[in-house]
């Protein structure tokens, strides 16, 4: 007898239905599973077997080949065995292909029959949704991960029997399955809570502070350069503190790379706040851009939306850091195998901080003992293609006794306040068109949104010449200028506005 179920499979970051066919036959006995398999499903014959026994179901000989469709896509992971197991009771007529109308079923199996976390729950539920599926069942511990999607039901199960029991169930009797739910509101009421860190416990540093609430504002990526304890990885860690909070629509993508990493469980059905990533400096290039031989995001994906740290950048390989080049600009990672390419989101903003020689005190000849060449080889990894990437370079100076005594005046709240305003204007400016920082902005939008009078046009002119700017150098400071003007409530972008930005821009060419 021949069966079928909907099920959910992972192509990236996207999710597609995919369909579990089943045909039991009489012959000699056997178990064959076709459809561009990875090893863990084809694997899944002996799972869901035994799985079946210790639930009380016996298997009669027969001839069994599954093919899970479409076949021309590779499938990976272990989701698979629960639709196999139902399907494998329809096609022996323990249950009916009714049964599984409007209904996605997905999950792990163990040997007990028990109903294992799954990766990936959340993209699945997202596009079962978009197909018109009514129902999905999930492993118990996915099952609010699951219910953040609104308008199907999650029903979690925790064993195959109780799979069983309610595909058996008539429409009425299924009503006594309780269906999860979340509040999504309270959920997204966790975005604003940073109780752990603050910029009030940051003394000092007011112009260094006002270079980050002007990353923050307008999403720039942002290097901090300074002596040993000057405080850059302490700022760093209370960006996230002042971000504005992610919308719904954000939250929903940054969770779905974080489900399909397996790094969403039953305690944290969806990621509220930006992603703070800091990664160690001898990660791979594979970990940091993503990859693998079953391709997986990489950290600068699960930074999107987020802040992704580089501590002491210069220690990372160069080829590391040169990973970073296109996420930079085009916001993505494109992962290509010779079954397919795969593509995951990047939207991160950049924090990288770094001493400025080996010893930590350059140029301060008084303190400083390294000679140029060793100046120069420790600032080696980050190229000038990467700091032309970068839209605010500040130096952070060494505390004096008397600065750290003094109570700071500002915390992340004020600045939150201040982000939150330039956010809304960014807001209205770009409604429609897809994007919501200054940073995104592309060169029409730039031509549109930071038009300069004939001063400041005289002004940056000089500028470009002086530094010798590239045309990418020219842009960010016209979008950290349009930046700076939102914080400051001002419609045009005036000749201190650009001032501050090519400052920020400057700072490189001290040390560089």
């Amino acid at each position: 007898m021949y069966s079928f179920v909907s099920t959910g499979a992972l192509n990236g970051i996207e999710s597609y239905l995919a369909t579990v066919e089943v045909d039991a036959s009489t012959g000699l006995p056997g178990f064959e599973m076709v459809g561009m398999l990875n090893a863990e499903i084809k694997e899944a014959k002996e799972r869901v077997r035994v799985a079946l026994k210790n639930s009380g179901i016996t298997m009669p000989p027969l001839r069994i080949t599954v093919n899970i469709s479409p076949a021309n896509l590779r499938k990976n992971g272990t989701s698979y065995d629960l639709p196999i197991a139902i399907g494998l009771l329809i096609a022996i007529g323990e249950l009916s292909q009714e049964c599984v109308k409007d209904i996605v079923i997905i999950g792990e199996l163990g040997l007990n029959g028990e109903v294992k976390f799954t990766n990936g729950i959340l993209p699945m539920v997202l596009q079962a949704k978009a197909e018109g599926m009514k129902t999905c069942l999930v492993p118990k511990e996915n099952a609010e991960e699951g219910a953040v999607v609104e308008g199907i039901d999650i029903i979690g199960v925790s064993m195959l029997p109780e799979v069983i029991e309610y595909l058996k169930a008539n429409e009425k009797e299924r009503t006594i399955f309780s269906k999860t739910t979340v509040d999504l509101e309270r959920l997204m009421e966790q975005s604003t809570a940073y109780e752990d860190c603050d910029f009030s416990e940051i003394s000092g540093q007011e112009y260094v502070k006002k270079a980050v609430e002007t990353a923050a504002a307008g999403f720039h990526h942002i290097l901090l350069i300074g002596s040993p304890g000057a405080g850059k990885t302490m700022i760093a860690k209370r960006i996230p503190s002042i971000l504005p909070p992610l919308s719904l629509e954000d939250s929903m993508e940054v969770s779905k790379i974080y489900s399909i990493s397996g790094l969403l469980n039953e305690r944290q059905a969806l990621i509220t706040k930006r992603p703070f990533c800091s990664p160690h400096h001898t990660i791979s290039e594979q970990a940091f851009a993503g990859g693998g031989r079953i391709p997986k995001p990489g950290m600068v994906s699960l930074a999107h939306k987020g802040v992704l740290f580089l501590d002491e950048v210069v220690h990372f390989s160069n080829p590391t850091i040169e990973v970073l080049r296109q996420p930079m600009e085009d916001k993505k990672v494109q992962i290509a195998r010779n079954y397919g390419t795969f593509t995951y989101p990047a939207d991160f903003m950049l924090v990288a901080a770094m001493n400025p020689c080996p010893c930590g005190y350059f140029p301060d000849r008084n303190r400083c003992t390294c000679n140029e060449a060793q100046v120069r080889r420790y600032l080696s990894p980050v190229s000038g293609p990467i700091l032309d990437r970068i839209d605010i370079c500040v130096e952070v100076a060494r505390m004096e006794m008397k600065d750290l005594e003094k109570k700071s005046s500002v915390n992340s709240t004020i600045m939150r306040e201040r982000i939150g305003k330039a956010r809304k204007i960014q807001q209205l400016r770009f409604q429609g068109a897809g994007i919501s920082f200054n940073a995104q902005m592309g060169p029409n939008q730039i031509k549109e949104f930071c038009v300069l009078g004939s001063k400041e046009k005289s002004f940056v002119e000089q500028a470009f010449n002086a530094l010798k700017l590239s045309a990418r150098a020219y842009h960010k400071i016209l979008k950290v200028a349009r930046t700076i003007a939102d914080l400051d409530g001002s419609d045009s972008i005036c000749e201190e506005h650009l001032a501050g930005a090519i400052a920020y821009r400057s700072v490189d060419r001290k040390y560089w």
